[in-house]
């Protein structure tokens, strides 16, 4: 399911109009991703968690030329599936 599939499912199942339910859709992506941008975690019961994890810098190795690279620090957001979710996909 891509975006605009999305987007028709929210307005079908909520009775929205397609533009009502892409405005839906782009402030619950916006939502979280201000929150994790802060530095929040966001939890939604039944469905999961997003947050934030910080990866340390590194050393990596360029597979082409096999020099060794230093890999800057990073954050990287993450999604952890509620039970609900699980339960419902198995």
């Amino acid at each position: 399911m891509n975006k605009s599939e999305l987007i028709d499912y929210v307005a079908d199942a909520a009775g929205l109009s397609k533009a009502d339910a892409g405005r839906a859709v782009e402030a619950v992506v916006a939502g979280v991703t201000g929150a994790l941008k802060q530095g929040d975690t966001v939890a939604v019961v039944g469905f999961g968690t997003f947050q934030v994890r910080a990866r340390a810098a590194r050393t990596g190795r360029n597979p082409k030329t096999k020099e060794t690279i230093q890999i800057p620090a990073s954050k990287n957001p993450v999604f952890k599936a509620g039970k609900a979710l699980k339960d419902a996909v198995n």
